[in-house]
């Protein structure tokens, strides 16, 4: 384009301006007054073929008495025993109890005493029969030559206090008694005294402490002896003499084995 056509360009621009043109004009009229085409519908996803509905996964159950027996068979002495029991989170006395109460006495003693579950002062002192029914035991093992201190292992079925000293039920039980196996196990006494009732159950599986004590037995391959709980006896003074029959038949026992 020369300098001619360009002014003349330039000078007819200006002029359509002037009259107001604000946009070009395409080759083909445009009907601002059309309505529009409605916008086409969006096509539907094909649905997904479905699959059969998965069944939840159940949460492994965990069997208390088969995690006890596992930690109890890995224990090689008492210390070992006494950690293990410590860490079992299973039991849930443990939850509301002051302290462990693992034992009491000489192990490697000939005499091994087996009670049932630690009382309000037991628990607050972490061994076991040292409340009044303790002190009753203390006094009828003196009388036949005995002592905690010198001749005699204590420990109970159970090592955390039952909630205001209830009985022990019977799935604690259970899961202490591979504790309580091997802890007889380690501590190897010639004789068992089990007292009470709870503690028959957990060693001899029968209950009837009345009809059981006073007749020797075998529990993990030891004898055995049944009696009363001192507790009962500080109830019940008139079956002290049963007691005092059992305690004649322990002191016997042990002079002639």
């Amino acid at each position: 384009m020369d300098s001619v056509e360009y002014h003349s360009a330039v000078a007819a621009l200006a002029w359509q301006i002037e009259l107001g043109v604000d946009e070009c004009i395409a080759d083909a009229p445009v009907n601002r007054y059309d309505v529009p085409p409605p916008a086409p519908k969006p096509v539907a996803a094909a649905p997904l073929a479905r699959s059969a509905p998965t069944a939840p996964v159940p949460m492994a159950e965990v069997d208390p008495v088969a995690v006890a027996r596992v930690a109890a068979e890995a224990a090689q002495d008492l210390d070992g025993l006494r950690a293990a029991l410590a860490a079992y989170e299973h039991c849930e006395l443990k939850r509301g109890a002051r302290n462990l109460v693992f034992s009491d006495g000489v192990p490697g003693a000939r005499v091994m005493i087996v009670g049932e579950a630690p009382g309000r002062d037991e628990d607050r002192e972490g061994r076991p029969f040292v409340g009044r029914a303790g002190q009753l035991l203390d006094k009828m093992l003196a009388a036949i030559g005995l002592d905690r201190d010198r001749s005699v292992y204590i420990t109970n079925v159970l090592p955390w206090r039952p909630p205001q000293n209830r009985d022990p039920k019977p799935e604690e039980i259970a899961m202490m008694q591979p504790f309580l196996h091997r802890h007889i196990a380690l501590a190897a006494p010639e004789v068992l005294v089990i007292v009470g009732n709870h503690s028959c159950q957990a060693l001899l599986g029968k209950r009837g402490i009345t009809r059981l004590r006073g007749d020797w037995v075998e529990a993990q391959g030891k004898p055995a002896l049944p009696m009363f709980h001192p507790a009962y006896l500080l109830r019940n003074p008139a079956a002290k003499k049963d007691a005092w029959a059992d305690l004649l038949s322990l002191k016997a026992r042990l002079r002639d084995g």
